[in-house]
């Protein structure tokens, strides 16, 4: 990294993990929090699974902003936040993770790209 970049450090679930660690998820999904808002093309995130310990580092390669989780799939491609589930589900998970007081802050669309191999 150089001075201007920064990691972030973010946990995440195992099933997700999965998905960013084989290189599947290229989008991942958040709430636009004030803490977060710094993120920027080029920084890196460290993803960690608090259950297993299991990290991985990926590149930011693009952040956007959206309304909803709704216009965030429909913007991005269901199939790049989740593969394996179809579009609707994902929806009902996402809104599982974060209510709606939550999506009312608005929804982050982060395009990530792999550098290391989880550990």
């Amino acid at each position: 990294m150089n001075d201007t970049t920064i990691r972030h450090d973010l946990n995440i679930y195992q099933r997700y993990f999965d998905l960013v660690a084989s290189g599947t998820k290229t989008i991942e999904v958040r709430v636009r929090y004030e803490r977060l808002a710094g993120m920027k093309a080029g920084d890196t995130i460290r993803f960690r699974v608090q259950e297993s310990g299991d990290t991985c580092d990926v590149k930011i390669i693009r952040v956007a902003g959206y309304e909803s989780f709704e216009a965030l799939l429909d913007g991005e491609g269901p199939e790049k936040v989740n593969p394996t589930t179809p579009r609707d589900q994902q929806l009902t998970n996402i809104r599982n993770i974060y209510g709606p007081e939550k999506e009312a802050l608005g929804a982050m669309a982060i395009e990530i790209a792999l550098l290391t191999p989880a550990t």
